[in-house]
């Protein structure tokens, strides 16, 4: 195996690249996120007196009547396990499974029983773990929120106004509301219950 071999050309390739792509790139691209996005390279903690409380990027359940809900998981809240339920729009157990939500949800929200419901109120994004809500369902949950915490509804109103996120680029996508960045505020601003 001398120096002119394929064999040897071949080792001294796979050193080499295993240096720059295996240590060199991933080195680079974390100082670069580092230095440029510190908060999404670190994976977008929600900080609450000094500890971690979640991952603004990651939903996580919220299920008592002081908080706003997330939307449903199919994945049950396992980041370990992001996942779709791959059930068809005509699946009969997706239809079932969303007729119970919207049941669910207007009985927990104190919503007459014709009254719309936000659809991401009702079925799980993707990925299962969207942690945003559209402005529409914070609005529905707020006046069970403001009751549970013995608050006017204008204030938790408020607070969903306050944290309701624009389009990206101003044109994409649509409004979307936090979950657990406005449940922070929430108890931040009424006090944990």
């Amino acid at each position: 195996m001398g120096a002119g071999s394929p064999i040897g050309a071949a080792v001294r390739m796979l050193v080499v690249m295993t240096v720059l792509l295996g240590l060199a790139y991933p080195l680079a691209a974390t100082a670069a996120a580092q230095l440029l996005v510190e908060d999404r390279a670190d994976g977008s903690l929600v900080i609450v007196d000094g500890a971690p409380v979640g991952s603004a990027l990651i939903a996580q359940p919220f299920l008592g009547v002081e908080y706003f809900h997330p939307r449903p998981s199919a994945a049950s809240y396992d980041a370990l396990a992001s996942t779709g339920s791959n059930l068809g729009p005509t699946n009969p157990d997706l239809l079932r499974s969303v007729g119970d939500r919207v049941e669910r949800y207007r009985s927990e929200n104190g919503l007459s029983s014709d009254a719309d419901v936000p659809v991401d109120a009702v079925t799980a994004s993707g990925s299962g773990l969207d942690p945003h809500i559209s402005p529409a369902n914070a609005q529905l949950q707020a006046a069970r929120v403001a009751a549970a915490r013995s608050v006017e509804v204008e204030v938790v109103l408020a607070l969903v106004d306050e944290h309701t996120g624009g389009r990206p680029f101003g044109v994409l996508g649509d409004e979307t509301v936090d979950v657990l960045e406005l449940n922070v505020a929430l108890d931040e601003a009424t006090g944990r219950p």
